[in-house]
């Protein structure tokens, strides 16, 4: 197979992402990013219609309860477990300063 990805594509690909790559960034990436497009094709070249694609092997469900209306908590046993409560609130440190 021929190699797609050359030195002058990937320091124009890191041109383009803003990114700039030394001339060992830009060998070492030159391989990398061939490898990829190489492992790619190959794995084109098998997928087929006949075969239909999948997100995830093991087939899922949503495994959420049905969202039901129940009985609201009760101030009191909202505020039960708070590290600090006053005037039936939570109690909280301030933390915008005196201009907002």
């Amino acid at each position: 197979m021929v190699s797609e990805i050359t030195p002058d594509l990937v320091r124009h690909l890191g041109v383009l992402a803003r990114i700039k790559l030394t001339d060992a960034e830009v060998t070492q990436l030159t391989g990398q990013l061939d490898a990829i497009v190489d492992n790619i094709a190959k794995v084109s070249e098998v997928a087929t219609d006949d075969v239909v694609a999948t997100s995830h092997p093991i087939p899922m469900s949503n495994v959420l309860r049905p969202d039901e209306v129940g009985e609201p908590l009760t101030r009191e046993q909202v505020l039960q477990n708070a590290p600090d409560a006053a005037d039936g609130r939570f109690r909280v440190t301030a933390i915008l300063g005196e201009e907002q």
